[in-house]
C-alpha cells in the first residue's frame, strides 16, 4: 500500500463522519426523535420474537419514512415562511441575502477573536432596532434632531408640545439657544406661516425675566402657549415632548444632568395615545393668555 493512501482514506473517513454531523445538524429534531424510536422499535421487535425479521425491519423502515417525511414537510414550510419574509420592498429583498451571508462569514471565519463577537453585538443591535421600527418607533441619541425638526415641517394641521424648563448645570433655557433649538423654532416659524396652529406648554419652577422673554417671543409669533407652575401636576407628567397632527409623536429621554440623552419618534397609536393624554392634562391645568 502506497504512504499516500493512509492519510487519503482517513481524509475519507474524516470527510464521511463530517457529512454526518453535518446532515444530523441540519435534520429537525422532531425527525431525528423519529428516526430513533423507529430503529429501537424495530430491534425490539426483533429480539423480543413480537415480529418476525422482515416484519420487524418494515417496522422500522415505516417510521424512518414517516420521520423523513415530517422533516420534510418542517424544511418545505420554513422556506415558505422565508420566502413570505422576502415578498417585501425591493431593498429588502436584494440586501438580506447579503446581510445574512456578511454576518455568517464574519462569524465563521473570524471565529474566536474580537471581530466575531463585534459581529454578534451589532446583529443584536440590528435586531433590537428592527423590533422598535416594526412598533412604529425611532430610537435616536439626544444630539440627533432629525425627526422632530422633520415632523415639524411635514406638520399641516396642529402641533401641541410640552416643555420642562427646569434649572440645569447648563442653564435653563440653553436648549433653546443650541442649533437644534435653533432649527427647531425656525421649522415652528415656518408651520405657523402655513397655517399651522401650535400650543406649547411650559412647566417651570420660577418665571425668570429670560422665560418670559421667550415667552412672548413665541406668543407674538403666533404660538398659544401656557405656563404651568411646577407641582400642580403629577411629577410623571413632567415629559418634553412633541404630538403633531394626533398621528405621530416624539419625547425625550432626559440624562441624571437634565440633558436630552435620547429622543424618540413614533408613530406608535399607544405612544401617540399615551402622550396626547399627558398634554391634556397639562394642558388643562396650565394658564393661558389667551
Amino acid at each position: 500500500m502506497a504512504r499516500d493512501d493512509v492519510p487519503r482514506r482517513l481524509r475519507g473517513r474524516g470527510s464521511t463522519a463530517e457529512g454526518f454531523a453535518r446532515l444530523v445538524a441540519h435534520t429537525d429534531p422532531v425527525a431525528l426523535i423519529g428516526i430513533t424510536l423507529s430503529v429501537t422499535l424495530s430491534v425490539m421487535l426483533d429480539l423480543s420474537n413480537a415480529a418476525s425479521g422482515v416484519e420487524s425491519l418494515l417496522a422500522g423502515l415505516m417510521g424512518i419514512t414517516i420521520s423523513l417525511l415530517v422533516d420534510s414537510l418542517a424544511r418545505a414550510e420554513r422556506r415558505f415562511h422565508l420566502r413570505t419574509l422576502l415578498d417585501g420592498p425591493p431593498w429588502l429583498v436584494r440586501t438580506t441575502t447579503e446581510l445574512a451571508g456578511a454576518m455568517r462569514e464574519a462569524a465563521e471565519q473570524h471565529e474566536g477573536t474580537r471581530v466575531a463577537a463585534e459581529a454578534q453585538r451589532r446583529y443584536e443591535q440590528f435586531r433590537l432596532e428592527a423590533e422598535q421600527l416594526a412598533e412604529g418607533r425611532i430610537i435616536r441619541r439626544g444630539d440627533e434632531d432629525e425627526d422632530l425638526v422633520g415632523a415639524t415641517r411635514s406638520c399641516v394641521r396642529r402641533l401641541d408640545a410640552l416643555t420642562n424648563v427646569m434649572p440645569r448645570v447648563s442653564g435653563e433655557l440653553s436648549w433653546w439657544r443650541s442649533d437644534i433649538g435653533r432649527r427647531y423654532w425656525e421649522a415652528n416659524e415656518a408651520a405657523l406661516d402655513r397655517g399651522v396652529r401650535i400650543t406649547r406648554v411650559f412647566v417651570y419652577a420660577t418665571l425668570t425675566d429670560e422665560l418670559s422673554t421667550l415667552v412672548e417671543k413665541q406668543r407674538t409669533a403666533g404660538v398659544r402657549v401656557g405656563l404651568l407652575l411646577f407641582g400642580v401636576v403629577s411629577p410623571h407628567l413632567h415629559v418634553n415632548l412633541a404630538v403633531w397632527d394626533g398621528s405621530s409623536c416624539w419625547e425625550a429621554r432626559m440624562t441624571a444632568h437634565g440633558e436630552i440623552g435620547e429622543n424618540q419618534f413614533s408613530v406608535n397609536r399607544t405612544d401617540v395615545g399615551r402622550l396626547t393624554r399627558v398634554f391634556d392634562l397639562c394642558a388643562n391645568a396650565a394658564t393661558f393668555q389667551d
